[in-house]
């Protein structure tokens, strides 16, 4: 005797059951977020309130504005800060909203993506989503929850920082046209990551990838808008940002609304690419399947820090990459940018270093900027090393012969040697573009040396967050604060009056900004060898601790 299959497909399950949970699966994700939840929101929120703060201190006549102006509207404001729309007549909202609305925008995408990752493919990767999965729980159920979360914290945040706006005395309209602006980006990214989720089964790629389109984003925009205030070049690539739409809306000054549906679709659109991608994989797997391992391992990878140096691999490979690039580019507008600074006003030299010589202050200030971005690359390592051992990988490694001073240490090696490669990368690429730009070849060597005097500022910066995760692993998101402060003085401490004291608490305010300023040798010294004091605290203390199983 023998059976067959039925001739006709399964049924397709009915739409409703493919969101059976989202509810329940919504309120326990808040639960879980009950700390990172607030944090994000209230962060977002006190940053546009010290923003405000601060501007209106130092910003109190017309002359002050003035001041303000000669920065912002210039191809340099427009890389830090945006188009600068209405600074003809400029104001103070109009300033908050036109240039610090940029760092504003790049943490509610950040917050967006890494949401949706961490409740989606870091649930499966984890096994917590399997178990999900085996009560009364939709295919779509946790993707939609996820979306739903990261929407509430986005109109959370909009309102928050329009209340913020509005409170003081700006327009009600402009303020929650900002405010849902900052939202509109948080949406954005968290459409980019139910794609991204889909790709690979590791929540690292999958926060990796979607932060490279961030990064991407960033680029556009900031080519566009360079281009938009020198009126030449390709403007038109800041509207393929979805940072660029949100400064699009310009509030305070044209107060467009319709940018914003521009983000809406774009979000609605990734989100249905999610969807349906996910359901053309298998629960666990990516779309793209890993690579299959040799049956022996190479010899070179018996030991710690072959190991560290094989999970840092792909990174190295894909910063690398990401800062060749954005070294060529940025180094690419050096010429147009010194043809644009012909009679730069005071206020503008000074943040260009106080120098007339804008040529290095102009590469002075961008190597400072590619330290930055090399920095965020040091603290991500540190939060990997973190998933490691919260995702159970370490705790294997050590049951061998492999000692916690070596583990922790292997890695912490492997991504102190990654920052001056880094930097080197990110040096060459903007002196090529700056040698090709200006036809200086000797920009080339000034620039590599120039990016790589930031990396004992760097690397006390890559200590700090060891010693966070050592010490206090629940702890360590904290430690954004120091490159966001650094950036906040290395950027704007000219032109708000940041006083010298809080100013030398920025370990990047040491060195000098070479080719505008001698490199310190003993400042090198001084803070390469507090990062390798705080390293060794920061080892002893993992020994001393037990290991964690969740995040």
């Amino acid at each position: 005797m023998t059976t067959r299959t039925a001739d006709h497909p399964a049924h397709p399950a009915a739409p409703g059951t493919l969101f059976t949970g989202t509810g329940s699966l919504l309120r326990f994700m808040l639960r879980r977020d009950r700390i990172r939840f607030p944090g994000w929101v209230l962060g977002l929120t006190l940053m546009m309130v010290y923003y405000s703060a601060a501007l209106n201190s130092v910003s109190q006549s017309p002359e002050d504005l003035e001041g303000l102006t000669a920065f912002s509207d210039s191809p340099v404001g427009a890389l830090f800060g945006g188009p600068g729309f209405g600074y003809d007549e400029l104001t103070v909202e109009r300033f908050l909203a036109g240039q610090y609305g940029l760092y504003m925008l790049l943490g509610a995408g950040l917050m967006g993506l890494l949401t949706v990752v961490r409740h989606t493919r870091a649930e499966e990767r984890t096994g917590r989503a399997e178990l999900v999965r085996a009560n009364v729980v939709g295919r779509h159920a946790q993707l939609t929850a996820a979306l739903l979360l990261t929407a509430l914290m986005g109109v959370l945040v909009a309102l928050l920082v329009g209340a913020v706006m509005a409170g003081n005395g700006y327009d009600a309209g402009g303020s929650l046209l900002f405010g849902l602006s900052i939202g509109a980006v948080a949406l954005a990214f968290a459409g980019i990551a139910t794609v991204t989720a889909q790709v690979s089964e590791y929540p690292r790629a999958s926060a990796g990838l979607a932060g490279a389109v961030l990064g991407a984003a960033f680029l556009l925009r900031g080519l566009g808008d360079m281009a938009a205030v020198q009126g030449s070049g390709p403007a038109w690539l800041s509207w393929l940002s979805p940072l660029g739409w949100s400064q699009q809306t310009a509030p305070y000054v044209h107060d467009r609304w319709w940018p914003l549906v521009i983000s809406l679709a774009f979000t609605a659109v990734t989100a249905a690419v999610g969807y349906t991608l996910s359901t053309r994989r298998d629960f666990g797997a990516g779309l793209l399947p890993p690579r299959p391992g040799s049956p022996r391992a190479a010899g070179w990878l018996a030991g710690p820090l072959a190991l560290a140096f094989r999970l840092q691999r792909a990174s190295l490979i894909g910063w690398s990459a990401a800062l060749l690039v954005s070294g060529l580019a940025y180094g690419s507008f050096t010429q147009p940018m010194l043809d644009g600074f012909a009679n730069a006003p005071e206020d503008l030299v000074a943040v260009m270093g106080g120098s007339a010589d804008l040529l290095a202050g102009f590469l002075g200030l961008m190597g400072l900027t590619m330290a930055f971005t090399v920095t965020i690359f040091a603290v991500l390592a540190v939060h990997a090393l973190r998933a490691e051992e919260t995702d159970g990988r370490a705790e294997p490694v050590l049951a061998t012969a492999v000692g916690r001073r070596a583990w922790i240490g292997s890695h912490l090696a492997v991504t102190a040697a990654g920052v001056p490669w880094l930097l080197f990368v990110a040096g060459a690429g903007m002196g090529v573009g700056a040698a090709v730009s200006t036809g200086d070849a000797g920009l080339v060597g000034d620039l590599v040396v120039g990016h790589l005097a930031h990396t004992p500022a760097v690397w006390l910066v890559l200590a700090a967050a060891a010693g966070l995760y050592a010490a206090v692993p629940r702890a360590l998101p904290a430690i954004w604060a120091v490159p966001g402060y650094a950036m906040l003085v290395g950027f704007f401490a000219p032109i708000l009056d940041i006083p010298a004291g809080a100013v030398r608490l920025s370990p990047f305010e040491h060195i000098g900004e070479y080719p505008l300023d001698g490199v310190s040798v003993a400042a090198v010294l001084v803070l390469t060898v507090f990062a390798a004091a705080v390293t060794q605290a920061a080892v002893a203390a993992f020994r001393r601790r037990d290991l964690s199983s969740t995040a």
